[in-house]
């Protein structure tokens, strides 16, 4: 029995995911930082761009075989979906029974499990280019700063960190995603992304 095999060509889809990044971070950075009040008009930046549009960069780095990105987009994806929920609950969507019930201390252990996955990946991300690197590095320090200001260590200066830290990421992935579209739509370097480091390859 003859077997066949079919490549199916599609876009690289990194574009998509660090824009959905960029607008998520971006509006929740707002909050952190003071400048907007709720999470009410976050929830759906979270649902539709930090969640909905890194899972599509997910399936479709899958479909490229890109084992890092897929991983990373699907695993933040995932993140933002579990995020929105949880604003919901604490926000009495789901009743009051749960909004009571709600300890934000296990927001610490997500984000500190969140931490340890980012610290590897950052380690990988390594060897891809700069920007994305220094993506992850700033992802490490939102993590952190999260994770000990929920399990309430030295809260407000980590309030501090986690909020500058998610207004650098966005300011970061807009500029990865500018630079995948126009580089791609070019054919040639229009914003340069820097090398990989070269260090574990």
């Amino acid at each position: 029995m003859n077997e066949s095999k079919v490549k199916i060509v599609v876009a690289d889809p990194s574009a998509i995911g660090l824009f959905g990044l960029a607008m998520v971070t971006l509006v929740a950075s707002s909050q952190k930082l003071g400048l907007t009040s709720g999470v009410s008009l976050v929830i759906p930046w979270a649902i539709f761009l930090g969640a909905a549009a890194q899972l599509v960069a997910c399936i479709n780095d899958f479909k490229h075989n890109k084992h890092f990105g897929a991983t990373a987009f699907g695993a933040y994806a995932f993140f933002w979906f579990a995020m929105a929920m949880s604003w919901m609950i604490q926000n009495g969507v789901f009743g009051e029974t749960l909004a009571a019930a709600a300890d934000p201390k296990q927001f610490g252990f997500a984000f500190l499990g969140y931490l340890i996955f980012t610290l590897f990946m950052t380690i990988g991300a390594m060897e891809t280019n700069k920007v994305l690197f220094f993506i992850f590095v700033m992802i490490d320090f939102l993590f952190l700063g999260l994770a000990l200001s929920n399990l309430g260590i030295a809260e407000h200066s980590m309030h501090s960190l986690a909020a500058y830290s998610e207004l650098l990421i966005a300011i970061l992935s807009f500029y990865g995603c500018g630079a995948n579209v126009l580089n791609n739509h070019f054919g040639k370097t229009f914003l340069p992304v820097g090398k990989p480091f070269g260090i574990f390859k």
